[in-house]
């Protein structure tokens, strides 16, 4: 089909030998299209998707939609997308299959397969191992002459604000991870005091909402587990916790010992590699316990998690619980790829992304001697790179949340208030 589309064009007048050659080499270009898409998919780092963007594809693409007629760019659309399905096989589905029904149920088996499999291929990718070098590459000296420039470029991809930064000159930065965890200006972020909950960093809102029957939503339609999120509730004060995998997730969340007339919110955070990388205290609460989970450390990137169901109850995670005025208080620290380290100013003792290999769903705990005090805006802890952070907290009825699902948001702007 494709071979006649384009030998009538040429005998029409309508293309030139030039433009035909330019089209074949569009071809083979969209037939990789499925390629870098999978490629894309295990090697979802940011870096890489912003290098995707001037990919040679894009480029020939777009030089043939000013070059070529309306007409003449949708005929030539259809021929190459037909073209890259019958070089991947894809057409040869409807030989096999009678009835539509058919072939519409036997394509989604087919991509379910094929999606847990590159899961799966995903999570067996050595993503610790090059999150640590990526840490040793941060760490290096960069020479004074190169400062300027390659941060500069940094800056310029993930349209960072240097105006904010308290130190404006590049060439006082002497690595990227000093660039990555800068320090703001004083009073450029004013902490918003008529709202109990403030964002704790710079981000984007995933979601928000009330937690329903044990299960939260890390984007909308995709879930994980608030038991397998948290674990065991071995910091309750009657040390009566049980064990999860005899509880079920409603269960969970009831043991939680909401008080009357509360409930379960949560919202999660993404730190993008262009944002402020500390984090800050929400609100007035006290610290009075941690669990670090040594888990994989997979992108966090909202692509990402709208394909990997459960996914931050896969990842690395450094889970601070305690009390708020209001009852249970939780603010989780995400890890992900190239996040091997993350620093949390009041507990020195924690250690990210280490070489030991643990069996999956390993934890350890840590119960502070004496509950830690942090007021609203104080520091919390920094991440190496883009990262999230997950509030799960109790609120009476009838809070309400002040910002909407993928919403910007500045740390110290409010997030939610109470009746």
């Amino acid at each position: 089909m494709v071979t006649y589309t384009l030998t009538s064009l040429v005998y029409n007048g309508q293309l030139s030998s030039t433009m035909l050659s330019i089209l074949l080499v569009a071809v083979f270009l969209c037939c990789m299209r499925q390629t870098r898409t999978a490629m894309r998919h295990l090697f979802t780092f940011e870096i890489w998707g912003k290098v995707w963007l001037y990919s040679p594809h894009r480029v020939v693409w777009s030089c043939l939609k000013k070059a070529l007629p309306p007409v003449l760019s949708r005929r030539v659309r259809s021929a190459v997308k037909m073209a890259g399905k019958m070089m991947l096989g894809r057409s040869t589905l409807k030989k096999y299959v009678r009835h539509k029904h058919s072939l519409k149920h036997n394509h989604q088996q087919h991509r379910s397969r094929h999606l847990n499999s590159t899961i799966n291929l995903y999570r067996r990718m050595p993503l610790k191992t090059l999150s640590r070098l990526w840490g040793k590459f941060n760490q290096m000296e960069l020479p004074i002459f190169l400062r300027k420039p390659l941060l500069g470029l940094y800056i310029w991809m993930f349209g960072c604000n240097l105006e904010e930064a308290e130190i404006e000159d590049l060439k006082l930065y002497r690595n990227l991870g000093e660039f990555f965890r800068r320090q703001l200006k004083p009073h450029v972020r004013p902490i918003d005091d008529s709202h109990v909950l403030t964002s704790p960093a710079d981000g984007k809102i995933l979601y928000y909402g009330q937690v329903k029957h044990g299960i939260l939503e890390q984007v909308k339609g995709v879930t994980y587990s608030l038991r397998g999120f948290l674990g065991p509730q071995t910091w309750r004060m009657d040390n009566h916790a049980q064990d999860i995998n005899q509880q079920s997730d409603e269960d969970y969340q009831r043991v939680l010992s909401l008080q009357p007339g509360n409930e379960l919110h949560h919202v999660i955070i993404y730190l993008a590699p262009g944002d402020y990388h500390r984090f800050h205290s929400p609100a007035t609460w006290t610290v009075e316990h941690r669990r670090h989970f040594p888990g994989e450390l997979l992108s966090v990137n909202p692509g990402v998690a709208r394909w990997v169901q459960g996914l931050f109850n896969f990842n690395e995670r450094a889970v601070y619980t305690g009390r708020w005025e209001h009852g249970f208080f939780s603010m989780a620290a995400v890890g992900a790829t190239n996040v091997g380290s993350i620093k949390i100013y009041c507990d020195e003792g924690l250690e990210t992304n280490t070489r030991t290999k643990h069996p999956e769903h390993t934890y350890f705990d840590k119960k502070f001697p004496m509950p830690i005090t942090i007021e609203k805006g104080d520091m919390f802890g920094e991440f190496n790179l883009g990262s999230t952070i997950v509030l799960i907290f109790e609120a009476p009825s009838g809070f309400k949340f002040k910002v909407h699902e993928g919403d910007k948001i500045k740390y110290g702007r409010p997030l939610g208030t109470t009746p």
